[in-house]
C-alpha cells in the first residue's frame, strides 16, 4: 500500500516549498520525494479532507500569512490565493472544514489570526487576538503563540503561548470573531509549544519546549478549562546539554504518546494509562539526525516518520502497536529543511 505524506519546510537553502513523499507500507520504505507546491517557507501546512486543497504558511517581502493551492492532474498543486497581513510568517496553521476558517499562530508577533475562506478561494482576515505577558525564561520576555487549533469537539479554539506559559481557550463565532473564555497557567518556564488530546477527549498532553516536560492535563470540555494531573520529563537525567522540545503525537488507540527532542536528538515513548491520566516511560530512541523538529505516525499507525531540520533527512521507524517501541528502517532519506510531516 502507498501512503502519501506531505512535507513542509524552510526555503533558506535547498528546499523550494512543499514536497511529498511516498511511504510504501509493503516494502517498508520512503521513496519518490518531489516538489508539489512552490512557496516561500511553508513551515506548517494543512489540507482539505479530500486532499484537493492545500493550505500553507507563507512568507513574502511584505511579511507573512497563508497561501492556498488546488491539486492539478499531475498531482502537484497550483496557487489559488494568498494573503500576507502578518508582520512575520506564522508558525502554525489549522483549517476548519466546517466553517471554512483558517487559524494561524504567530510566534514572533505573539498573536493568533482568524481567516475566512471565501467562495472564490480568496481569504478575509476576520480577527486577531494579541497576547500580553511574559514568564521566567530568557526566551519568555514577550508572548510567543506557537499553536492554535480547535478542541476535539470543535467547541473552542485552543492556543499555546510559549512566552507567557499559558494555554488560552477561545470561542469562535460564525463571523470568525474570538472571545476568550479561559486560560491555563503552566508551570513557570514550561514554554507551551504543542498540545494533543487523548481519544477520550478528557485528557490533553502539553509539550513544553523550554522545560522538556510534558504536562498531563484534565480537560473540562464544557468549560474549556484545564487542570494539571502530572508532569514528566522527555529527556534522561544524564543529558545536561541543550534540549528543546518540539513535536508531540498520540497513537490513534490512545495507548502511546511520542515526543521529539532537539538537542538530545531523540523520540521519547510513553505508555498511557487506560484513563489517559498518567504517562510512564517506555524508551528513548535516537532519531539519527539533527534537530527532529517534527514527526508523525502514518495513517495506519504502523510507522513513524521523523523530519530533521538541520541534517536534511527523514528517518523511518516501524512501530509495535502492542509495546509502542520503534525499530529503525531508514535513516538517510533526503528532505532538506523539513520541519513538518503531514497526512
Amino acid at each position: 500500500m502507498e501512503q502519501v505524506l506531505y512535507l513542509g519546510s524552510y526555503t533558506k537553502r535547498e528546499s523550494k516549498g512543499v514536497h511529498q513523499i511516498i511511504l510504501d507500507t509493503d516494502k517498508k520504505e520512503l521513496r519518490d520525494y518531489r516538489l508539489i507546491a512552490e512557496v516561500d517557507s511553508p513551515t506548517y501546512l494543512d489540507l482539505s479532507a479530500d486532499k484537493e486543497t492545500l493550505y500553507t504558511i507563507s512568507k513574502t517581502d511584505e511579511g507573512g500569512g497563508i497561501t492556498s493551492f488546488k491539486k492539478n492532474e499531475n498531482g502537484t498543486y497550483d496557487k489559488v490565493s494568498e494573503i500576507s497581513p502578518e508582520g512575520s510568517a506564522p508558525c502554525y496553521i489549522y483549517f476548519d472544514e466546517d466553517k471554512k476558517m483558517i487559524f494561524t499562530a504567530n510566534y514572533h508577533g505573539g498573536y493568533l489570526t482568524v481567516y475566512k475562506e471565501n467562495a472564490d478561494g480568496s481569504f478575509t482576515m476576520t480577527d486577531r487576538a494579541q497576547h500580553e505577558g511574559s514568564s521566567i525564561h530568557e526566551n519568555q520576555n514577550i508572548p510567543h503563540v506557537h499553536y492554535s487549533a480547535l478542541s476535539p469537539d470543535k467547541k473552542y479554539l485552543l492556543a499555546c503561548d510559549l512566552g507567557t506559559d499559558e494555554v488560552y481557550t477561545y470561542t469562535v463565532s460564525d463571523a470568525g470573531k474570538l472571545a476568550e473564555v479561559a486560560r491555563y497557567k503552566a508551570t513557570p518556564g514550561t514554554g507551551p509549544r504543542h498540545l494533543v488530546f487523548h481519544p477520550n477527549g478528557k485528557v490533553a498532553y502539553l509539550f513544553g519546549e523550554l522545560s522538556s516536560d510534558v504536562e498531563v492535563l484534565a480537560y473540562d470540555a464544557a468549560a474549556g478549562t484545564f487542570s494539571l494531573l502530572q508532569v514528566i520529563t522527555t529527556i534522561p537525567a544524564e543529558h545536561t546539554g541543550f534540549n528543546g522540545g518540539a513535536a508531540i503525537r498520540i497513537s490513534a488507540d490512545g495507548k502511546f504518546v511520542y515526543a521529539s527532542n532537539r538537542g538530545h536528538e531523540s523520540l521519547v515513548v510513553y505508555a498511557v494509562s487506560e484513563d489517559g491520566e498518567k504517562l510512564s516511560l517506555v524508551e528513548y530512541v535516537p532519531t539519527e539526525g539533527n534537530i527532529p523538529r517534527d514527526f508523525n505516525l502514518d495513517p495506519s499507525g504502523q510507522f513513524v516518520i521523523v523530519a530533521h531540520q538541520d541534517s536534511d533527512n527523514l528517518t523511518l521507524f516501524e512501530r509495535d502497536a502492542e509495546t509502542g517501541k520503534l525499530t529503525l528502517l531508514q535513516k538517510d532519506v533526503y528532505a532538506p529543511e523539513c520541519v513538518c510531516v503531514f497526512h
